[in-house]
């Protein structure tokens, strides 16, 4: 294997982003090249990068005269581990960086060290748009916020200009970030990289003091934890949105799975895609970070993986994976499996039967169906199912605004298709199509677009003879304008045009046409602690609808951390979470926080609960069905219901899919299916 340390100081990688940033070198292992942030360890010598601290105060339009201000927290940032040297281990007292870098190569000379200089100091005051982030707190103390992390990277260089060389250090106060404008893609404590607009190297993160109880991180581990990152990825671009097959600028490790129960494949950079977590964290999506902290001093820092745990080794590599503690990562990562082609898993098909249902008594089971694989038949759709929703019709937008398509299922003919449908309905059960989907963007911006919405949904529901409709128009679709401060009298044009075709559509087929909503928890119970934008979108959709209106089965898988109507914080994928989240939209909630505006609440028999199958278990599905629906609380429960006796009237639980279930030798609907209709019949 060959070894190549080459220095680089302002000197051309083939990308724009080496010209001005802090210095940086090239390791080869094997084929591949990395660019690392510091000196050329064959060298030796030391580098010392300049760099400049920016506590950043943050103001939030959906809580006025709050903030979360940084500025108190730049004197522990500069006593902490990234500026001061603390002993890791059994080695000399160092600086994080420098020490997790020594790590990294073990064999550089003994005077070769990475530092970061002792920083300019340079506050900076942020206002957050309600449509970009709001504040949770929570009645035992301490307060979150959650921002978009775009908008924050782009607001602070907008006020900090090239620093040639310098490293920018900017600081949050208890904030957490969710990527891509989109707060279900949450959350992260921060990102790094270059930023493209400035040529600005930079580490963004939070330090965590006064924090909730739901923040288990604690002072400068999110600091540590990008810088760690930064090292091995300097040239990371946080923005990048290049064309199908473009290549980021930055390092591309071989593609790693995460260590963390749930698995999935975490992507090819340093620190999981999205969330930039690292591999030691033990968190899955949508949760906030819990990694395993190594205490230094009164200081917290990250377990961090290092360059070999990436790679599998090197020349001049150390042994040792992760970095301060040695024990986090044990073993070099996994890579990903090949995604189809030949190599590629089938999907796994069911063992057992699925159970027969019991007799209907109102509480119904709901599912949707993509239609693949052998789900794709009536036939091997379960018993239990009371409602299937078929997914999706999706915008067509070589058509006039509004227009929607939809395609008979891969493998089946559109014959065979409406017979299954026909089929069961034929037993007792509703079918409905579901409109949208995730990574569809829906836009009703003009008037003349209702007709063609109308129109095409009207053909597709006769053709196929669907029972009715299911709206599931995700972020960014829908997205309330400024301005637009009252969900009973929007003025968003997409949200008032999609109210009017609905009520067409009803009108068209009459009162046995079914309406659902599916919104994600950005769009109803965010709604809660701040209205604008995504937040909340779907409430003037709801309230405007709710005279016929079906149901409502709000996501609880896709999204960040809400706040419930007994003023604490809840994580999703919990029973408290589940029962907190549906209680606002079953009490209704002041919206935005203030005392302005009511929604009301829902009646129970509109309401589902919606559960991801991948994202929890039927153990915690069947015990928040059983809390909401009797009142009982299973042990450990922080959430206590505002109706001691339960919701009885609960319609019951939606699933994304009824194919991953079956999959899954039918383990949801075999268990919640009886669960659900053996209670007591709806009045």
């Amino acid at each position: 294997m060959v070894r190549a340390w080459i220095l680089f100081l302002a000197l051309p990688l083939g990308v724009a982003y080496a010209q001005g940033t802090v210095p940086v070198f090239r390791y080869t292992a094997g084929e591949a090249a990395y660019t690392l942030a510091g000196g050329d360890p064959a060298r030796g010598g030391a580098t010392t990068i300049p760099t400049v601290l920016v506590p950043v105060s943050l103001s939030f339009e959906t809580r006025a005269g709050f903030t979360l201000d940084a500025a108190a927290d730049a004197v522990r940032v500069r006593q902490s581990p990234l500026f001061r040297k603390f002993a890791f281990g059994a080695g000399d007292a160092a600086q994080y960086g420098d020490a997790l870098l020594r790590a990294t190569f073990p064999k550089a000379a003994p005077d070769w060290h990475t530092l970061l200089g002792e920083p300019e100091v340079k506050p900076l005051k942020i206002a957050v748009p309600a449509g970009y982030g709001y504040v949770l707190t929570s009645k035992t103390g301490g307060a979150l916020g959650i921002v978009d992390l775009e908008f924050m990277q782009k607001a602070i260089f907008q006020r900090i200009p090239k620093q040639d060389g310098k490293l920018v250090i900017a600081v949050t106060r208890n904030t957490a970030y969710y990527a891509l404008g989109d707060a279900t893609v949450c959350c992260s404590w921060g990102t790094h990289g270059v930023d493209a607009a400035t040529g600005n190297s930079f580490v963004l993160g939070s330090y965590l003091r006064d924090a909730p109880a739901v923040v288990e991180d604690r002072d400068v581990q999110p600091l540590t934890q990008q810088l760690a990152e930064f090292l091995l990825d300097p040239l990371h671009d946080p923005l990048f949105h290049g064309g199908r097959g473009a290549r980021a600028p930055g390092n591309a490790f071989p593609a790693w799975m995460r260590t963390v129960s749930l698995g999935g494949c975490a992507g090819a950079g340093a620190g999981s895609t999205y969330f930039l977590l690292e591999p030691t964290d033990t968190n899955p999506k949508n949760n906030l970070p819990a990694s395993k902290a190594f205490a230094a001093g009164t200081y917290h820092v990250q377990n961090a993986a290092l360059l070999p745990w990436y790679t599998g080794g090197g020349e001049g590599l150390g042994t040792v994976y992760s970095f301060p503690d040695t024990r986090a990562l044990t073993e070099r990562s996994r890579p990903c499996p090949a995604r189809g082609g030949r190599g590629a898993a089938a999907p796994q098909e069911p063992t057992a039967s699925a159970a027969p249902a019991a007799s209907p008594n109102g509480h119904r089971l709901i599912g949707y169906w993509t239609g693949y694989s052998a789900a794709g038949s009536a036939a091997a759709v379960s018993p239990q199912w009371d409602v299937i929703i078929v997914a999706f019709s999706t915008p067509d937008h070589n058509a006039p605004e509004g227009t929607m398509q939809f395609r008979t299922p891969p493998g089946m003919d559109t014959a065979a298709f409406q017979a299954g449908i026909a089929h069961l309905k034929g037993q007792g059960k509703k079918v409905l199509l579901s409109l949208g989907g995730g990574g569809q963007v829906f836009t009703l911006d003009g008037a003349d677009g209702v007709g063609a919405f109308v129109s095409s949904v009207s053909r597709i529901v006769s053709e196929y003879g669907f029972d009715g409709i299911d709206i599931d128009f995700e972020t960014p679709s829908l997205v309330i304008d400024p301005g637009d401060k009252d969900f009973r009298h929007p003025t968003t044009p997409s949200i008032v045009h999609l109210i009017a075709g609905l009520r067409q559509l009803r009108e068209r087929f009459g009162s046995g046409f079914q309406i659902s909503l599916v919104p994600e928890g950005t769009q109803i119970p965010a709604g809660y602690p701040g209205y604008g934008g995504q937040f909340g979108s779907y409430l003037p959709i709801a309230y405007g609808i709710r005279d016929i209106l079906t149901f409502i089965d709000v996501q609880d898988y896709n999204t960040p951390p809400l706040q419930g109507l007994d003023g604490e914080i809840y994580q999703p994928g919990t029973v408290d979470y589940h029962a907190a989240m549906t209680e606002l939209l079953l009490r209704g909630f002041p919206v935005g926080g203030g005392a302005t505006h009511m929604f009301p609440g829902m009646p129970a028999e509109k309401v589902a609960v919606g559960f991801l199958t991948t994202d929890t278990t039927p153990e915690v599905v069947a015990q928040a069905m059983d809390y909401l629906i009797t009142g009982k609380a299973p042990a450990g429960t922080r959430y206590r219901l505002r109706q001691a006796g339960g919701y009885p009237g609960l319609i019951g639980a939606m699933f994304w899919t009824l194919d991953a279930d079956r999959r899954a030798n039918y383990s949801f609907s075999n268990t919640i299916g009886p669960q659900l209709h053996r209670y007591p019949a709806v009045r």
